[in-house]
């Protein structure tokens, strides 16, 4: 009789258990149908701005099998958004089964009654490329200073452009990392350089030369090499570093999106709010 009600007890424990599970993941949006790459529940976008983004990550899909998804929601439902995100992620299975390669930024907007948050998921495949302090820098540095200006398709824009160029090899992490924190070699450190040098060696070129026929000459050279050095200084990251701008004039289109492939989360990310 009492083997009976031990086993009555962890019957009803385990439906309760199962019930909460549903529960939960029933109050998580359904994968959208027909497929896309951009859900905007919250409404934050405008039609050409989905579009926009749609083609754009639909094409870089096609391209290299890496599924970067766009979701906004009006409310995160009393979760915790690295939460509603990964279980977002699982469920819609982001990415390929294969090679766990999704990412999933999350936006909820800011209102009257509640603080904005994003938040970027990264699948298992590409925790080694997008580890979560640049996660945390993307958000940081791309999205949350755009969207304190409303400029909510911008900043969004701007972080797809990064995790786009860093998922591609176009550059890595600690070339990121370099940049967002003020890294890398100034043109107007280059320009005092050539200075001083022109200072020492100039003087002993006038020694030979007629300054009035050849006095400009080396400064001239100096500022076209200051300003080619800082075109090659900015040139290796303009790919992130302007919000929307890279969109530019839609390139190729492989055709639509045709559906998520069963990608898994395992914690990685980062996230922010304002």
């Amino acid at each position: 009789m009492e083997n009976k009600s031990i086993m009555k007890k962890i019957l009803l424990f385990c439906f309760s258990l199962l019930m909460t599970i549903s529960a939960v993941f029933a109050q998580l949006p359904e994968r959208p149908n027909p497929p896309t790459l951009v859900s905007d529940m919250a409404g934050v976008f405008s039609q050409s701005e989905k579009q926009q983004l749609e083609q754009q990550l639909v094409d870089f899909f096609a391209q290299t099998s890496t599924q970067i998804a766009v979701v906004t929601v009006p409310t995160l439902d009393d979760y915790e958004i690295s939460d509603y995100a990964f279980k977002l992620g699982e469920k819609w299975g982001i990415g390929s089964e294969k090679f766990d390669n999704g990412i999933l930024v999350l936006l909820k907007p800011k209102t009257s009654e509640s603080k904005g948050e994003a938040f970027i998921a990264v699948g298992y495949g590409l925790e080694g490329v997008v580890p979560d302090a640049i996660a945390k820098q993307i958000v940081e540095n791309e999205m949350i200073p755009r969207f304190k200006q409303n400029d909510m398709f911008g900043g969004i824009a701007s972080a797809t452009n990064v995790l786009i160029g860093l998922t591609k090899g176009e550059y890595n992490y600690k070339q990121y990392a370099k940049k967002a924190s003020g890294g890398g070699f100034s043109p107007i450190i280059i320009f005092i350089i050539i200075a001083v040098l022109f200072s020492i060696f100039g003087g002993k070129r006038r020694n030979y030369y007629s300054a009035g026929r050849h006095s400009s000459l080396p400064f001239w050279m100096a500022m076209g090499m200051m300003s080619g050095s800082g075109r090659n200084h900015s040139g290796a990251f303009n790919n992130f570093s302007s919000g929307s701008g890279s969109f530019g004039g839609g390139g190729s289109s492989f055709g639509g999106f045709g559906g998520f492939g069963g990608g898994s989360f395992g914690g990685g990310g980062a996230g922010g709010s304002w």
